[in-house]
């Protein structure tokens, strides 16, 4: 995971997502680089439009909810959609609160890398 870690705040500083950079950005996290799962990662990125990637990941669950039936229905199953999506949303950020206080416990994750 700390490969792909490592793309995306390649991506996010607006540096090239090469193997000389993704080692760096592993180095400097203390990770033991394995150089096949550099290149591996280098090749799969090469042709993936990132910022995309990442939309459209973030709207695929609130994409699947459609099914038939009345005008009604699907205007009652779009208020639910909301709702279940606001709590979607306080349960992801429930969870990133606790994610945030395991990972000091455990020495791994991005936030040892800031501290």
């Amino acid at each position: 995971m700390e490969y792909v870690y490592a793309a995306l705040i390649l991506n996010e500083t607006g540096e090239e997502i090469n193997e000389d950079n993704v080692t760096g950005v592993l180095e400097a996290a203390g990770v033991d680089v394995e150089e096949s799962r550099v290149k591996a990662l280098v090749a799969a990125l090469e042709d993936v439009d990132i910022e995309d990637a990442i939309e459209t990941a973030a709207a695929a669950p609130a994409a699947g909810a459609a099914s038939g039936g009345s005008a009604d229905a699907d205007a009652s199953a779009d208020e639910a959609d909301d709702d279940d999506e606001a709590d979607e949303a306080d349960a992801a950020e429930e969870a990133a609160d606790d994610d945030d206080e395991e990972d000091g416990d455990g020495g791994e994750g991005l936030g040892e890398l800031f501290g």
